[in-house]
């Protein structure tokens, strides 16, 4: 049976402490397996962006006000116990090694070994220049990213050498609970991105429709190398897609839920990912409180 986890209230101004620690400890309480925060740095208000890669489409509006993402999962791990916590995704560009290994690994521990940790390539060349990183180089980087994270969670001394990072012999700590690490997810759909998924990571976490998803997942297990495990599959699905819904993807609300995760069992989906980040109905803090009892009960759990 698929799990059912939730993106936290973390996009808007009506999102704070209570709402976001209230919604986790409820989730947890009715039986949710996972809860996900994203990684974004700012608005800006002039862009030579599209959102998400995807021309003519504008910056959603909720993207205004955005709590951090380590930090909210920190507060998660201190207000949960059992459920799994995860990033999904930290933009790679944003980040190096060293530092964000160990942010990660410290996330484990307080939590208990609770983490997956999610990764993508990002799509706002703003926000990679704020961190001065080549936007067109940031493929590359994310690859070379993830194999630095992997060496500083293995054994001491760490030590690595690349185009981007470099790292001398070091004592890197804290280690994850989980052995040998925890899982690391991929938010990357291009091809590019899906060879990507198949070499360095154990999640694939798509948005797009279960019929397009489900034959490239099979692509992404047949380029795995010998002997790996196949890559698990977490479908995101948006109650209200980032900027409003279309015919190809329509508002779901809690009323179209029950059916899209049974769809999602059928694929062998390993977990489904709600998003309300962008649904208009959840624009208080009430309603983001009353949510997780909302879609316990469509769900029947």
């Amino acid at each position: 049976m698929a799990g059912v986890g939730f993106s936290v209230p973390q996009l808007g101004p009506h999102v704070d402490r209570e709402v976001l620690r209230t919604f986790a400890e409820r989730a947890e309480v009715r039986g949710f397996t996972s809860l996900w925060v994203q990684d974004h740095l700012f608005y800006p208000v002039e862009t030579a962006a599209s959102y998400a890669g995807q021309a003519g489409r504008t910056v959603p509006e909720q993207y205004r006000t955005l709590l951090s993402a380590t930090e909210s999962l920190s507060a998660l791990a201190a207000w949960t116990r059992t459920i799994t916590i995860g990033t999904s995704i930290l933009v790679a560009g944003y980040h190096r090694p060293v530092d964000i290994a160990k942010r990660l690994a410290t996330i484990d521990v307080l939590s208990g070994g609770r983490l997956v940790a999610g990764f993508g390539i990002g799509w706002s060349p703003e926000e990679h220049d704020q961190m001065d990183v080549d936007f067109r180089a940031r493929g590359r980087r994310a690859d070379e990213l993830i194999e630095a994270i992997r060496a500083c969670w293995g054994e001491d001394p760490v030590e690595f050498h690349g185009e981007f990072f470099d790292i001398p012999r070091a004592l890197v700590s804290p280690k994850p609970v989980q052995r040998p690490r925890p899982k690391l997810l991929s938010g990357m759909f291009s091809e590019a991105g899906r060879r990507r998924t198949a070499k360095l990571f154990d999640i694939w976490n798509p948005t797009s429709p279960l019929d397009v998803v489900v034959p490239q997942l099979k692509e992404i297990n047949a380029w795995r190398a010998e002997g790996e495990e196949p890559v698990e599959l977490y479908w995101r699905i948006f109650m209200e897609p980032p900027g409003g819904a279309t015919e190809a993807r329509p508002l779901l609300g809690v009323d179209g839920i029950a059916s899209q995760v049974a769809k999602a069992e059928e694929a062998g989906v390993a977990e489904v990912i709600l998003d309300a980040n962008f649904w208009g109905e959840i624009a208080s803090p009430q309603a983001w409180i009353e949510l997780p009892d909302r879609v316990a009960d469509a769900l029947g759990m």
